[in-house]
């Protein structure tokens, strides 16, 4: 009997709390203001960008206004990021507006002299033999890669000490080549706009201006 009745009394117990909660009144919710009172509120930088148009290039511009009296200089090209950034960080605080971008620039490697590839290994090794016995000592046979079988005379800094190789090795009846080693390599510019009566020297900025220029162009 007892069991019977503790089961009833839990049931109604149960029951009623459901009651309760299905249909008792819901709290208004307060809404809160995101931030104190005075304080503004956060804002992500992705948030701040999104309205807004990304500058060309990789820009660090700082805030200004575009007037008829601005005047727009490109300065470069810079070889390493490390000078650029050196001459961006000491220009900014003397112009109206700042940025850089960066370039690929096809750079000289050097000057190379050499006989054109033979048909064979044995043949590129009797021509070297021919330049072993004129007293010619610096040379290279390749023996891998697309230059396979050419024989390498040098690799020169100077266009004129590449060419003095080539007339050296040509007197002694052979055909030697000549032809300049290029790559391309990033460059980087700094592009700034500064007032028409500033006097701002961007070259007492630089470690060095050598190979420098300085471009003119309309105003960002």
């Amino acid at each position: 009997m007892f069991p019977r009745v503790l089961f009833l009394l839990l049931l109604a117990l149960n029951i009623g709390g459901a009651c309760w909660i299905a249909f008792a009144p819901k709290a208004q919710e307060v809404s809160r203001p995101p931030s104190d009172p005075g304080v503004p509120a956060l804002v992500l930088l992705s948030e701040r960008e999104s309205g807004h148009s990304a500058q060309p290039g990789n820009a660090v511009a700082r805030p200004g206004s575009t007037s008829s009296d601005d005047i727009c200089l490109s300065i470069g090209p810079f070889q390493t990021q490390s000078d650029m950034r050196a001459t961006l960080n000491s220009l900014s605080p003397l112009v109206k507006r700042i940025q850089y971008r960066d370039e690929r620039a096809t750079q000289s490697r050097g000057y190379w002299v050499f006989l054109a590839a033979l048909k064979n290994r044995e043949e590129a090794l009797g021509v070297a033999r021919s330049l072993s016995a004129k007293g010619v000592r610096d040379y290279y046979v390749v023996t891998a890669g697309d230059q396979l079988n050419t024989i390498s005379l040098g690799l020169f800094r100077e266009q004129a000490n590449a060419e003095r190789r080539k007339a050296e090795i040509a007197a002694m009846g052979f055909d030697p080549k000549l032809i300049q080693r290029t790559e391309e390599l990033p460059v980087y510019w700094i592009d700034l706009a500064r007032d028409r009566n500033s006097n701002v020297d961007w070259r007492s900025h630089v470690a060095s201006t050598v190979g420098l220029e300085e471009r003119r162009f309309d105003c960002f």
